[in-house]
């Protein structure tokens, strides 16, 4: 709440000082106005004054008041030139001497009104006069008023280096009165935008006692009153990894009860479930609704007491099992599986030490559900790994390595517009392996590099049978392997026919290297490919590689959509990323759609594409399905 009190502070003084910035700034631009007409003006009479002394000298080579005083009918003909240049705001032109008592005097004036007689004397600003007549440059004598502006320019005529006489023109003018009109009602505005603010600051005042009232509904899950994901985000700045074990648990089968009894009878199991976490875990332990159906605990550990997870997890585990869930008099049965990481300060990060116990989840339901899996029991599953290496090998060779795809619609036709192919491998006995069993234990080998090339060889040959556009999963690091993104760039030249038909979706997309990376994009981009960022909305996104990289699609984190219902932060990461995707005309899909109440709001949204569970699941075949219409 202290970040937040600071915001709004930080507001309150931004908004004070941009008011002050735009009241200053309409005063400078009106200053500026009123200077760039004088320069204007003042610059119009120094070639008015440049004119009329080539003129005067035209007539006269030498003695300018000795030939003036002797010769009338030249004074006439000048005085005549001068009042052609006469305006309303250029009213006088004259020239004036300096006689030997140093008093001013006509020589000529061209004026209109209140002419001036040949050696009339005129009272003048000596002070200016006497600096044009000894410096033998232009002066000007500048006056302003509520009036106008009004401007005397001074020109010596000068003859062998000595002054003869001065050139005077004065003019004036009143649009500075006219701007100051223009721009008094913009400065009164800010007195209504002063009194805005004074309302500002009442709303902002209600907004943080408000925030302090609901702080802890922003950070507990409406359903089952445990912690959100924004609490878990706040939680992750502050935690001190050595003092936690970590739990991640999944309610098995959660998918059947929802669609087996209702998403109500769903609502009403997690409930029940979160009474019974709360009821076995302790005060000082944290139970976090990490997804649709996941909890996260961090149990508190204390010194030497190295078993209190694994202790607490498989209470709950059979609390879980024994207990009677009844919803409108229907008995459901519920059990869970547990992943727990006992020692996550041996991570990088808290962060990943929760990947570690979702892995150690994943091999808990992997072996059967109803199971909790310790850290170390995972020995046993981390040690199959250089058999998995020989297992793809095999795969590879026998052929048994495959694609399922996924279709993706257009969420305003509802038609199939792609798919996205997924790797899979086919054990001996015709078991379908996922991926995260096999492609963690090959990264870095060769077998790894040639798994990419028979999945892009895989995506052409289904492009050109099919003749459906397909999406591929790359991460950043394969692009930036010189090794593989060889082979990815001689995939793409040898079936550059139909390489417009495919997209690269990129993963782990916060690894950047900017040059190679870009060069290496857009060489790829030059054979019609599209790039996608896949999974964006999670913990490394960056919108500046939008600034870098061409990007033609955005693909919305999974984890992120599963929560849209049921967290108001999930909704506004998405909302924004939409809006930030059409403001850059890029395209987006929604991953993760299970439910009817999802793709609504992500259709509400204005989100373009949709992909899920619920849309289509992946199949090995789309021969029969390439034309066809979800009903969404």
């Amino acid at each position: 709440m202290n970040s937040i009190n600071r915001l709004y502070i930080v507001l309150i003084l931004t908004i004070f000082i941009s008011i002050l910035y735009l009241y200053h700034s309409v005063s400078d631009i009106h200053d500026k106005m009123v200077n760039n007409i004088e320069k204007i003006f003042i610059l119009k009479a120094g070639q008015f004054a440049k004119n009329i002394d080539e003129e005067i000298k035209n007539h006269i080579d030498k003695d300018l008041y000795k030939t003036l005083k002797e010769n009338p009918g030249l004074r006439e003909v000048l005085e005549h030139t001068f009042s052609v240049v006469i305006t309303p705001s250029f009213k006088y032109i004259y020239v004036l001497y300096k006689d030997s008592n140093g008093k001013y005097r006509y020589l000529l004036d061209g004026s209109k009104e209140d002419k001036g007689e040949f050696n009339q004397k005129l009272n003048v600003n000596e002070e200016k006069w006497d600096q044009a007549y000894n410096t033998l440059k232009p002066q000007i004598i500048l006056q302003k008023n509520i009036d106008g502006l009004w401007i005397t320019y001074l020109k010596p005529i000068i003859y062998d280096n000595r002054v003869e006489g001065v050139i005077a023109i004065d003019f004036s003018t009143n649009l500075s009165i006219y701007i100051s009109k223009l721009i008094a009602p913009i400065q009164n505005v800010f007195l209504y935008i002063f009194a805005a603010i004074v309302v500002l600051l009442s709303v902002l005042l209600y907004q943080v006692i408000l925030n302090i009232k609901t702080k802890k509904e922003s950070i507990t899950d409406s359903l089952t009153q445990v912690y959100n994901r924004t609490f878990l985000r706040d939680f992750l700045k502050k935690i001190h990894p050595e003092k936690y074990q970590i739990a991640m648990l999944d309610i098995d089968f959660f998918k059947k009860i929802n669609d087996n009894y209702g998403h109500k009878a769903g609502d009403y199991i997690l409930s029940e479930v979160a009474i019974i976490l709360k009821k076995i875990v302790r005060e000082k332990d944290i139970i976090i609704r990490f997804g649709g159906e996941e909890f996260l605990i961090f149990f508190y550990k204390l010194p030497n007491d190295e078993d209190i997870a694994a202790s607490i997890s498989h209470r709950i585990r059979e609390e879980l099992e024994n207990s009677k869930f009844v919803y409108d008099d229907t008995s459901i049965k519920v059990t869970t599986s547990i992943g727990v990481m006992l020692h996550p300060q041996r991570c990088k990060s808290v962060s990943d030490a929760i990947k570690k116990a979702d892995q150690l989840l994943y091999i808990a339901k992997k072996e059967g559900r109803n199971k909790v899996v310790l850290e170390y029991d995972a020995i046993k599953a981390i040690s199959t790994e250089t058999n998995s290496i020989y297992e793809v090998k095999e795969a590879l060779d026998d052929n048994r390595i495959i694609c399922h795809y996924q279709p993706i619609i257009n969420l305003d036709s509802c038609e199939v517009v792609k798919y996205e192919a997924l790797v899979r491998m086919v054990s001996k006995d015709g078991t379908i392996i996922y991926p995260n069993n096999f492609l963690d234990a090959i990264s870095g080998t060769n077998v790894y590099n040639d798994l990419t090339k028979r999945v892009i060889d895989i995506a052409f040959e289904t492009i050109k049978k099919e003749k459906v556009s397909l999406s591929i999963n790359l991460n950043l690091s394969d692009i930036l392997n010189n090794m593989i993104y060889k082979i990815v760039i001689d995939e793409i030249v040898q079936n550059k026919e139909v390489a417009k038909w495919l997209t690269i979706e990129l993963l782990e997309y916060e690894q950047l290297n900017t040059d190679i990376l870009k060069q290496r994009l857009y060489e790829i981009k030059s054979y019609g490919i599209k790039i996608a960022l896949d999974d964006f909305g999670s913990g490394y996104s960056n919108f500046a590689i939008f600034q870098s990289y061409p990007i033609d699609i955005l693909k919305i984190d999974g984890s992120l959509i599963k929560e849209i219902d049921s967290s108001k932060v999930s909704y506004t990461i998405i909302e924004s990323i939409a809006l930030f995707s059409r403001k850059l005309e890029i395209e987006t899909v929604a991953e993760f759609i299970h439910n009817d109440k999802v793709l609504k709001i992500i259709k509400d949204l204005g989100i373009s594409y949709g992909q899920g569970f619920y849309i289509g699941e992946p199949v090995e075949k789309i021969v029969e399905r390439k034309n066809e219409t979800i009903d969404a």
